[in-house]
């Protein structure tokens, strides 16, 4: 890679401000695609603070789309109950959910150091990925089609993993000016990519501050086996949340009542007081004290021309149903094939723009419902808790409501809005365009069993049930298919291949076969199929263009052709762009 420190650096295809988990699963998955990027983070080092500690199946997918799910996933638990309890550690209600629709586990708690170390160092299986830390964007603009920015040491940083204090830098600013396609503001939700482009945020923030401490067993003690899973912990008098980690890490959470200070709470006598209702204080380590208070917030833009915001630079939520990371986990994986299909020629700049109007909806609800969340477990007036215990407790022995409360219905399904998205629109209410499709294990024909994404790769796909989607597509609709990179699979139940003299005997050429032994994804077809042939077509993101007849395949493909802005003549451009950057 051209040299960094000359102001005559290379076009990158990508320039990321922020090397959080949005920042670092961006560069992954750009990464992997072969594009340019340039990550710059203005910490000078990992600071370590464990700030988010849940992620769910869609996001451990996206990891695994990212390449590196598998590693990550080592050290997480999976599977730890969420509960709500009473402070002397009786039950109130429950949640779980032990189906794995996506692949993964649904619950899954992590500790975020380990999570961005592990992020951090498998960037370097990509030479075309480069992660400059203690650098500070400090300027850019844009004319041309390309974004010029200016970088500088930091000036100003953190310096200490157990609070928020900062350092003024001693070294000379050192800026360097370079050039990218596209700017992506992954630097938090102070973002100052998003000030400087005046972009405001919807939504409320919350007056009620909260103390997190973050603990650690000393060597050799054992002393949280009373609190196996996670805990919502409603106590009108001092709601707290109880969260496990890996390893010998354990978060406590605890609301700020009337007439308690920052200052106070954070004072050692106050946090061992309030951290030995639940365990023996002098068995761990106080790794960090911190009162916070949180927003609900959503920017009104997602896109200025060649600018972008993802993560918390475009949503701040609730930490009360762990969707902050996650939520900005999924922009990661909106975004980055748009941007790979705008770089290389296979869509037109336009779709960019569906990245803003999918993810607004879904992040929104996200914060909606870690807002009522927050209202649930935070009741400080006494008969109003006893109301909500008493509710919970009966809802969770009803046999419907009960099983929507344990499995987790309320929280929002990957599903755009309809009219906000990229795919055919929904014949009816229900209709899966616009959804996430599951991910089931497929059985190969040499008898491995195998996540179906794997096959899939990370392009465009066709799906037929117990069709080749191949067989209903004429050489211009093939052209263009192949021109995105689009994989064929035929599905099958289990045990319902081919069989026979009269089959032929070799696979067609270019088509994956597979049969599924559990049957989530032949229901999925033949629950919302169209016809006796269905074909879906599913986007990059693993969610579905369409689902259609196979009658209606070449019809559904000139949709998408459209909505892409393809044409011939991209391909050309874009391609004689690249080289030129590269030359």
């Amino acid at each position: 890679m051209n040299n960094l420190t000359s102001s005559n650096a290379a076009i990158f295809d990508v320039v990321i401000s922020g090397m959080g988990p949005t920042g670092a699963t961006l560069a992954h998955l750009l990464g992997k695609r072969g594009l340019s990027v340039l990550v710059l983070e203005r910490e000078p080092i990992f600071y370590g603070n464990a700030r988010a500690v849940y992620t769910d199946d869609e996001c451990l997918r996206v990891l695994q789309a990212a390449g590196v799910a598998n590693e990550i996933a080592e050290d997480m638990q999976v599977d730890t109950p969420a509960q709500w309890t009473l402070p002397d550690g009786r039950l109130i209600g429950r949640y779980w959910q032990l189906k794995r629709t996506f692949g993964w586990p649904v619950i899954h708690f992590f500790y975020q150091p380990w999570l961005e170390t592990r992020l951090n160092n498998l960037l370097e299986r990509y030479p075309n990925v480069k992660v400059l830390r203690g650098r500070e964007l400090i300027n850019f603009s844009q004319a041309d089609n390309v974004v010029t920015l200016t970088h500088q040491t930091t000036q100003n940083y953190r310096f200490d993993d157990s609070n928020d204090a900062r350092k003024t830098s001693d070294l000379p600013p050192d800026p360097v000016t370079l050039q990218a396609r596209y700017l992506i503001a992954a630097d938090g939700g102070r973002s100052t990519i998003r000030e400087q482009l005046g972009i405001l945020m919807d939504g409320q923030n919350f007056p009620e501050p909260w103390l997190v401490v973050d603990l650690e067993l000393k060597p050799g003690e054992e002393a949280l086996r009373h609190m196996p899973y996670f805990n919502f912990i409603c106590d009108p008098r001092c709601p707290t949340v109880s969260c496990p980690q890996p390893g010998n890490f354990h978060r406590f959470e605890f609301m700020l009542m009337p007439g308690q200070s920052k200052e106070y709470m954070e004072d050692p006598a106050t946090v061992r007081s309030l951290i030995s209702r639940y365990v023996d204080p002098d068995k761990f380590d106080v790794k960090r004290k911190l009162v916070y208070t949180f927003n609900a917030l959503v920017a009104k833009e997602w896109r200025v021309e060649r600018v972008l915001l993802a993560g918390d630079a475009a949503h701040m939520t609730p930490q009360f149903m762990g969707q902050g990371m996650s939520s900005g986990v999924r922009d990661a994986y909106n975004l980055a094939w748009k941007l790979d299909a705008v770089l290389k020629g296979k869509a037109d700049e336009k779709l960019l723009d569906t990245y803003g109007s999918e993810r607004y909806h879904h992040a929104k609800a996200m914060i909606d419902i870690s807002v009522k969340m927050k209202d649930f477990v935070s009741m400080a007036h006494p008969v109003k808790a006893r109301l909500r215990d008493v509710l919970i407790k009966t809802l969770n022995v009803t046999p419907v409501v009960g099983k929507w409360l344990r499995e987790g219905g309320f929280k929002p399904t990957p599903t755009y809005r309809a009219g906000s998205y990229l795919g055919l629109a929904r014949r009816k209410r229900k209709g899966v365009e616009g959804t996430m499709l599951p991910q089931p294990l497929v059985r190969t024909f040499k008898g491995k069993r195998v996540l179906l994404d794997d096959l899939l790769g990370d392009g465009f796909a066709l799906i037929g049930l117990s069709c080749n989607p191949q067989e209903h597509l004429g050489a211009e609709a093939k052209d263009f298919l192949q021109h995105l990179g689009t994989q064929y699979m035929s599905l099958y139940s289990f045990a319902g291949r081919p069989q026979g003299k009269s089959v032929q005997r070799h696979t067609p050429a270019g088509l994956i076969e597979v049969e599924e032994a559990d049957g989530v994804l032949v229901d999925w077809f033949r629950k919302a199929s169209p016809g006796s042939a269905p074909v879906a077509i599913i986007r990059p993101d693993k969610f579905v263009f369409a689902l259609v007849d196979a009658l209606q395949l070449e019809a559904a493909v000139a949709q998408l052709k459209e909505q892409l802005g393809w044409q011939p003549a991209m391909a050309v451009a874009n391609a004689e762009t690249r080289m030129r950057k590269s030359a």
